[in-house]
């Protein structure tokens, strides 16, 4: 294709690829720029085409192309919505909350002060007034208690308040002869 039958083929198909890619749901400043980039790609490649019948088939092809490669390029952005998200159940904050209010009021300080709010043992002992040996102390009962409590199996006071009740009702009743008829 020569240069002359080129710039025909342009004068009549541009308009038409424009609306080609308007078509193709493009906007009309983005259909316009492509098929600018289209067409210019197409006059730096023209010996390639080999029937100049079908210029604006080819042409319309290669800027339906360059719209493809920028989408593809194009990061998509959209705006997500602010949604309320609702505040996290903090599983570790109700377990200390409540190991903390198992312990011994002195026992608690100590436990809160070190592990929660990270101040060190002297720190601690000038803060109270007690010598830095007595908080390590007070540190090491506390542990020992908390961890007393957390082996226990959770129904263990049940069955502790189920023998002492057994004991006390032991001297009214036969209770072998209860758990017989139970059985």
């Amino acid at each position: 294709m020569t240069k002359e039958e080129y710039g025909k083929a342009y004068q009549r198909g541009f308009n038409l690829t424009v609306r080609f890619l308007v078509s193709r749901g493009l906007s009309y400043d983005a259909a316009l720029d492509t098929a600018q980039a289209a067409w210019a790609k197409g006059w730096e490649r023209r010996e390639q085409l080999r029937d100049p019948n079908l210029v604006l088939t080819w042409t319309n092809s290669i800027a339906l192309n360059i719209h493809r490669t920028f989408l593809r390029r194009e990061p998509q952005t959209q705006t997500l919505p602010e949604l309320a998200a609702p505040p996290r159940l903090n599983v570790a904050a109700i377990d200390a909350k409540r190991i903390l209010n198992s312990c011994k009021p002195n026992d608690r300080i100590v436990l809160h002060s070190h592990y929660i709010e990270g101040y060190k043992v002297q720190e601690i002992a000038e803060q109270h007034g007690w010598t830095e040996t007595a908080v390590r102390i007070r540190l090491l009962r506390a542990r020992r208690s908390v961890e007393k409590k957390l082996a226990k199996p959770r129904h263990a006071k049940l069955r502790t308040l189920a023998d002492k009740a057994r004991e006390a009702l032991a001297p009214g009743f036969n209770m072998q002869n209860l758990e017989a008829k139970v059985a």
